[in-house]
């Protein structure tokens, strides 16, 4: 084990984000050309694009859950979440360079039309990206006591993923989709390949410290058999996939929106736009999670910070609806989302963990996830035909507005994790 592993230092914090980032590169790099792609280079309407979309989700449900348990479970290559995070981030960086070449392998393999293998690249990178996300966010709870250093490793994975999330849109904004996908499958490759063989991971499942236990929880806790908290879990699972719902809303289908409200000149424009919004959102997205949501839930608990947070993404929402004139009131009100975006990709994870047993973490890692993939589903195929036909593209935001509201709602039934202060039910 290397000394910065043992000590918890900043720098360790910063290389076990690399494989959440590499991942979460490859999410921005799809939000961000995937429905840019497929409309502009292929001609698919909202409603085809919704279908591709699906696909992700279709594989995050079985391959998020299938690849928790096993990597609870099983040992080689030196990790029990290592070989997963190592084989994932190899196809994820394949099938980006796939998504610009869809038409070339429609042509080689003698497809008439090209949904059936932009399905098929679309599904193909998000269970790559399953199959690495679910063990690089598992690590992180394998390596960190509970508390505040589970926290940090959250805030410092969403800073890190962040700040290369900001970084892919910026050179989608500036350079094109284009050089984003090419560059982006290296960074992919190397953050995935490289930072695991530097972390080491514990044979079997270690019991976390109980000096802020009672004496029935620190007995559990030793043995590594703390009661698994259900009824926590499903107000937590209702809570973000309701957040997921409204999000998910904006990522897929942002591009009508755009194109009906802000007019752009051409194809390239309308990318930028896309680009910028995102770029923005997400800039916000990796300053806070450390500097300031971080020490406010110390100071605060973190539902009560993570629940304020959501609510003024909804808010912003709302904002883009009622004011959301031009690009730049988009961007200014983007910024104001990225609150509830830093949250959303952070705070839960910590939350979550510490209502589960720590030895099947990859287990309810998997099971989290389905409050993220389900509505990502029902986004994309429910909300397809209903935002195609719709001839005002302002519902694309009432949607994300209604239901981020909800998810904040719903936090509030959340009890603060034992360890911020306030009794857990």
């Amino acid at each position: 084990m290397l000394d910065v592993q043992r000590r918890l230092t900043n720098g360790f914090y910063a290389l076990l984000a690399l494989p959440a980032t590499a991942m979460g590169f490859a999410l921005s790099i799809q939000i961000a050309a995937l429905s840019w792609i497929l409309s502009t280079q292929y001609g698919l309407d909202i409603h085809e694009i919704g279908i591709v979309w699906a696909a992700g989700p279709l594989a995050g449900i079985i391959g998020q859950v299938l690849i928790g348990v096993l990597s609870d479970k099983v040992w080689f290559w030196g990790g029990r979440r290592r070989p997963f995070i190592l084989i994932g981030g190899v196809l994820a960086a394949l099938m980006l360079i796939a998504l610009p070449n869809i038409q070339r392998i429609s042509d080689a393999l003698g497809f008439e039309g090209i949904l059936g293998v932009a399905i098929a690249v679309a599904l193909t990178l998000d269970l790559a990206i399953n199959i690495s996300f679910n063990p690089t966010r598992s690590i992180i709870a394998d390596v960190t006591p509970e508390g505040n250093p589970r926290t940090k490793g959250y805030t410092w994975m969403q800073t890190i993923s962040g700040f290369f999330g900001v970084a892919a849109y910026a050179v989608g904004a500036t350079l094109g989709n284009y050089t984003l996908i090419y560059s982006g499958a290296i960074v992919v490759l190397l953050f995935s390949l490289l930072p695991p063989l530097f972390i080491t991971e514990p044979r079997e499942a270690e019991a976390d410290g109980s000096e802020d236990m009672d004496d029935a929880e620190a007995s559990a806790a030793s043995t590594g058999v703390l009661e698994t908290r259900w009824g926590q879990l499903w107000r937590i699972y209702f809570a973000h996939a309701f957040s997921w719902l409204g999000i998910q809303t904006m990522f897929v289908y942002i591009i009508a929106y755009i194109n009906q409200k802000l007019n752009p000149a051409s194809d390239f424009e309308s990318g930028q736009i896309i680009s910028i919004s995102f770029l923005i959102l997400n800039t916000v997205g990796f300053i806070l999670p450390v500097l300031v949501l971080e020490p406010l839930a110390e100071r605060m608990g973190r539902v009560r910070v993570h629940l304020s947070a959501v609510a003024v993404m909804a808010a912003a929402y709302l904002g883009i609806v009622l004011f959301g004139k031009s690009s730049l009131i988009l961007y200014v009100l983007m910024a104001f989302a990225g609150v509830g975006w830093a949250a959303v990709v952070s705070l839960p994870f910590a939350i979550m963990s510490e209502n589960v047993k720590k030895g099947r973490m990859g287990f309810f890692m998997g099971v989290f996830n389905l409050s993220v993939v389900i509505p990502q589903l029902i986004v994309s195929l429910g909300l397809g035909i209903l935002i195609q036909n719709a001839a005002d593209k302002n519902i694309i935001f009432i949607i994300a507005a209604v239901s981020l509201a909800v998810s904040a709602g719903l936090w509030m039934l959340v009890a603060e994790p034992q360890r911020c202060g306030t009794p857990n039910g």
